[in-house]
């Protein structure tokens, strides 16, 4: 019998491979490649531009790290945004805080947020909520567009290729700290230290040239590049550090708890040394 085996190329001379059992969608999209497979070891994947994005099996961790530290930090996150995100993880475990009355998913491919609830329907499970607002349009000018609005942002994109790579310039950060109110706070994932090194450290860089307070934060997620991800969370007033870990309740979560909070923005010295 034929194997079918698919490698993401994460540099030139690095990838991981897994064996495939079934291709549900291949699709140009007006914005990137896209494929929806399933996998022998992760179960159903999304795929954009070859990158992989989400997996049955390992989503909890990013969805859930991108989510709760920041719900966490501030004290009443009513309104929330969603930039990008359009497989719906971040927006189901934004719902489990009951003090956010609206949570608004930005996203510029409608075709993600398609093919993920009929794909990937435990995931996207929170699209059709009633606190929910799912727009199909460019995060980058929705941010513009919507001043003092948003107590929390959260940058749910892609690696800096494509349309992404305007969400990781000095000029968005300004546009998100415009875009939320006077205690808001955001947080986008910047990729993994061992590949992109020299992104996690502009980044850092670029953030703390707009917040008062920037902490980079980490977790381990196996199907990206090197399984060693980051986070950069800038905030106008509170610092997730100063959080009571005793105060943050219980709640169904498989990665995040109460005792990971802070422990998460214990860097790896190689990975302090970058953001300093």
């Amino acid at each position: 019998m034929t194997e079918i085996w698919f490698t993401e190329k994460q540099t030139d001379h690095y990838g991981i491979t897994m064996k495939l059992k079934e291709t549900y969608v291949r699709e140009q999209t007006d914005f990137q490649d896209l494929a929806m497979v399933e996998t022998e070891e992760w179960g159903t994947m999304l795929l954009l531009d070859g990158m992989v994005m989400t997996t049955d099996r390992d989503e909890f961790v990013y969805h859930e790290m991108v989510a709760h530290p920041a719900l966490f930090t501030h004290p009443n996150p009513e309104h929330v945004l969603v930039v990008g995100g359009g497989d719906g993880g971040v927006i189901r475990e934004i719902l489990k805080h009951p003090k956010v009355k609206r949570a608004v998913l930005v996203d510029i491919d409608g075709k993600v947020i398609e093919y993920s609830k009929r794909y990937l329907p435990q995931i996207a499970s929170g699209l059709d909520d009633p606190r929910v607002q799912v727009i199909v349009n460019d995060g980058f000018m929705h941010i513009h567009d919507h001043k003092n609005t948003y107590d929390v942002i959260m940058v749910d994109s892609t690696e800096p290729v494509g349309p992404a790579v305007q969400l990781f310039t000095r000029g968005f950060y300004q546009g998100i700290y415009d875009a939320l109110k006077e205690e808001g706070m955001f947080v986008a994932q910047t990729d993994n230290p061992w590949f992109k090194a020299d992104l996690i450290r502009s980044v850092s860089r670029d953030v703390k040239a707009v917040f008062p307070i920037v902490r980079t934060y980490w977790a381990n997620v196996p199907t990206y590049p090197s399984g060693l991800w980051t986070f950069t969370l800038g905030s106008k007033k509170y610092d997730p550090l100063d959080v009571d870990e005793s105060s943050i309740p219980e709640i169904d979560t498989k990665y995040y708890s109460p005792r990971l909070h802070k422990a998460a923005f214990v860097l790896p010295k190689f990975v302090e040394d970058l953001v300093k």
